[in-house]
């Protein structure tokens, strides 16, 4: 190598690169930058330093080992977007509109948010959000009221993602490494997503009264479109098999070990085999109206994948060079407290995007062995890093949750304000403090759970 960089200096270069390039990712909408390409710059660039250093021996095969931990995670993703987006090209979710029948306000916003938070825990968040604002355009015509009812939908789609692990992109990321199996994780979070939703739900409903006018309840032109390609039978027999193929994965991995990235693209392959069959057989129909999953599958967000994946191999180097393993023994020398560890990171992933927080907090803390901590001085704090430990669990519950204190703190926060020109401001001073009320009540029913069980 033609040149060579001791590690101090090596530290110090990456953290540079690190920290210029995660203000960047932070300050997209106002540098006007996009963070995909941000990520991949400091996820190539961090490894060329490490590999440039004279305290590293670095690979081929350990990038790749990197790299494929990551693909499981990209490949998951890749797979249940496009089910859900397969779903929702034949009006899948359509159900929902036509069963919510009440006027009553308060009765809608209850019915929404539970909608939201355990359809959230099946689906991902964003596009859970996604729907339910679709379908709060149908049943709400007052722009304003309606933002309250959205407010509560970024709440309930983010407690919901919390506590199942394939709601979020951070608890899918915990539970594909290992770190969180999907039993435990279900128990314990369940309770404390609920509690952070319920909590600022009942102030919530103290402020509407009387009755909801009607939004637009009409039939769009994509359902029209649908009911000259499909019947109703074939939509709910997509619906059946995207939705409860996303719920049979976990299951898979609990049971038979498959691996979830297997699972999710298992599923898509039986979709995939059944789209084919119906379209195949509707020779009348012209092919350009078609949703094959060849189509739709070029409408899934390719570059947040590359921004997951730019970020993921950033925090990849900061670990192999061994920059996260010091600030783990740093912050266990001074701050040994997980409750406050991860409360802060909760409340950071308002600011900052979430996935390179768990990413850093993963490569910060290994999954500690049973029985190597058993003889050790710490061990009753060592135990909170096993598998399903206090620490992971609250990871994934406070990144989740956390991300809702600020409307831009989560995906589902940015695309609900972007879909209805929510106010930053307004956010702050009708949602927030909800908000943060919330998230610190669900952060105490854990800890009283983690008395009593």
């Amino acid at each position: 190598m033609f040149f060579k960089i001791s590690f101090m200096s090596t530290s110090i270069v990456m953290l540079i690169i690190f920290c210029i390039g995660y203000l960047m990712i932070a300050l997209e909408h106002k540098i006007d930058i996009n963070k995909t390409a941000t990520a991949l710059f400091i996820g190539v660039a961090l490894w060329i330093v490490l590999m440039v250093s004279s305290t590293s021996a670095i690979s081929h095969e350990t990038i790749l080992g990197h790299v494929g931990d990551i693909g499981e995670i990209l490949f998951f993703l890749m797979g249940a977007m496009t089910i859900v987006e397969l779903v929702d090209n034949h009006n899948g979710f359509s159900f929902i509109i036509k069963r919510i029948k009440t006027h009553n306000s308060v009765r809608l916003l209850w019915i929404i948010t539970f909608t939201t938070f355990f359809l959230s825990a099946i689906l991902d968040n964003m596009t859970t959000a996604i729907i339910m604002i679709m379908i709060l355009r149908k049943l709400v015509g007052d722009g304003k009221r309606r933002w309250l009812y959205a407010g509560i939908v970024i709440l309930a789609a983010n407690a919901g993602g919390a506590f199942s692990p394939i709601g979020d992109v951070t608890t899918i990321m915990l539970w594909i490494q290992g770190n969180i199996t999907s039993g435990p994780t279900i128990i314990h979070l369940f309770l404390p997503a609920l509690t952070s939703v319920l909590v600022p739900l009942i102030f919530v409903s103290f402020m509407l009264k009387g009755q909801t006018e009607d939004g637009h309840r009409e039939i769009e032109a994509s359902e029209i479109h649908n009911s000259l390609t499909i019947t109703d039978r074939e939509k709910n027999i997509i619906f059946y098999l995207g939705v409860g193929g996303l719920m049979a994965v976990p299951v898979l991995k609990a049971t038979i070990g498959v691996p979830p990235f297997m699972g999710m693209l298992g599923v898509l392959s039986i979709l995939w085999l059944y789209t084919e069959f119906i379209y195949g057989r509707k020779k009348n129909i012209e092919e350009s109206i078609k949703c094959r999953v060849s189509k739709v599958i070029t409408h899934i967000d390719m570059p947040t994948i590359l921004f997951f994946f730019g970020i993921l191999m950033a925090v990849a180097a900061l670990q192999e060079a061994g920059i996260l393993t010091y600030f783990a023994d740093f912050l266990d020398k001074n701050i040994p407290n997980i409750y406050l560890i991860n409360g802060s990171i909760g409340i950071l992933s308002s600011i900052i995007d979430n996935v390179p927080l768990v990413a850093g907090a993963m490569g910060m803390y290994s999954v500690a062995d049973p029985a190597t901590i058993a003889g050790t001085a710490n061990a009753a704090y060592l135990a909170h890093f096993m598998v399903d430990g206090a620490f992971w669990q609250l990871l994934a519950y406070c990144a989740g949750v956390g991300g809702s204190l600020l409307i831009i703190g989560s995906a589902a926060g940015v695309v609900v304000m972007g879909l209805e020109k929510i106010d930053f401001v307004w956010y702050v001073k009708h949602i927030s403090f909800l908000a943060l009320v919330g998230y610190l009540a669900g952060i105490g029913v854990y800890y009283l759970q983690s008395l009593f069980f």
